[in-house]
């Protein structure tokens, strides 16, 4: 039984209220961010905007927070910064108060930085307080980590249906009151973490350096997992920017069922992140990796040629299975360059982020021209790019942070 297992019931005894807390924080912050995207229809319909703008809104909210959160990263490496959460918590909060009041495109894309700046703050620190609680569970730690954001970017469509859809866009700023949480939670967790001596930057130990990998073997699998992120990203960014579109297109359906059907897709993906955390720790993330990615690729072939009940089944399998690598990628990445924790966290989600900007930008500007249907016939192949991870180096777990 390896140690991940071995430490699972400390993880649960002493420091799970600090993982849950965090979690928490990371639906609240998740949340705030897909209230934006699933708001889509309520902007497109006020401004009058096409799906390369819609694209160029992901692309803004997504590429800044994507660039900021390695170098967030590298800096809180050498020195955390434990109270920089909750004011990243307070720029998203900030940002959701202009989006609520915009009254024009520029101040949509002003809202849309300032989400991706606060991002781009929150989950570097964050990711990192989750791996110093996770008492060397690192992949269940980081699952549960996750899967609090995953479950939040779930709750914004349904949130959007019930509240923005029928009281309009300035509705959006009720939910300010629920970034303000999130602010006051993680003061109290910016607190547990200098109390508990995580805020002064631990010195790398010289003798880990036998245990580092190959330089080659760095550069090698990090190329790798960047291709496979590319690949995940861009297939995801198809369903958080377009689903709701596709189903009303394809079906049809009205706004809010079709917003409820991405509900059950981003809950799918919730289950999936929680899952697959767990199951690195116990098959070994290289395992985890090649299967969730090239798992998707039968489902997402089958899915532009079904029915809409068909569509369903096949997104719910879709989530669950592509969305159980992040966490292993994650983790995978943290071990293959240890003692950076901050700046490989920042990096892979940082990707994460601009990856699903880019992927959706361009796949806008594809929809306008060449309509959704053959876009969702085109992306379907790209899971097809998990063969890749047979390519990954085999390395040994257990790096210390």
């Amino acid at each position: 039984m390896n140690e991940a297992v071995l430490n699972r019931p400390q993880v649960a005894r002493t420091v799970l209220p600090v993982l849950g807390a965090a979690s928490f924080c990371h639906l609240l912050n998740d949340m705030i961010q897909s209230l934006f995207v699933a708001a889509y229809p309520v902007f497109r319909g006020g401004f009058d905007l096409s799906f390369a703008q819609l694209g160029l809104l992901t692309l803004t909210y997504q590429v800044t927070a994507s660039l900021l959160q390695p170098f967030i990263g590298h800096f809180t490496d050498r020195r955390p910064q434990p109270y920089s959460l909750p004011f990243g918590m307070g720029m998203s909060m900030a940002g959701l108060l202009v989006l609520s009041s915009a009254t024009s495109f520029a101040m949509l894309l002003m809202g849309s930085a300032m989400l991706g700046v606060g991002s781009s703050i929150f989950h570097p620190e964050s990711s990192r307080l989750a791996r110093l609680a996770s008492g060397g569970a690192h992949g269940f730690a980081q699952s549960l980590f996750q899967v609090g954001g995953n479950v939040g970017s779930a709750i914004g469509p349904l949130l959007v249906a019930v509240v923005v859809l029928p009281h309009g866009q300035a509705s959006l700023a009720w939910f300010a009151f629920a970034a303000l949480a999130g602010v006051v939670i993680l003061t109290l967790l910016g607190r547990w973490h200098k109390r508990n001596g995580h805020a002064v930057r631990r010195p790398r130990l010289v003798h880990l350096a036998a245990n580092l990998p190959a330089r080659r073997q760095v550069i090698g699998g990090l190329v790798v997992l960047f291709c496979l992120m590319l690949s995940k990203w861009f297939y995801l960014a198809s369903f958080t920017s377009y689903y709701v579109f596709y189903l009303m297109e394809k079906f049809p359906l009205s706004e809010g069922d079709a917003q409820i059907y991405l509900f059950i897709f981003l809950a799918s993906v919730a289950a999936g992140t929680l899952i697959g955390g767990s199951v690195g720790d116990r098959v070994g993330r290289k395992k985890v990796i090649w299967g969730s990615i090239l798992g998707a690729l039968p489902f997402a072939l089958i899915l532009p040629y079904v029915g809409l009940g068909a569509t369903v089944m096949l997104s719910i399998a879709i989530g669950l299975i592509l969305s159980s690598a992040f966490s292993a990628i994650v983790v995978y990445a943290q071990e293959l360059v240890p003692g950076r924790i901050g700046m490989i966290s920042g990096l892979f989600f940082g990707l994460a982020f601009g990856l699903g900007g880019i992927g959706a930008a361009i796949l806008g500007v594809m929809v306008d021209h060449f309509g959704l249907g053959l876009v969702y016939q085109l992306c379907a192949w790209l899971p097809a790019v998990g063969f890749l991870a047979v390519f990954l180096p085999d390395i040994e777990r257990g790096h210390t942070a």
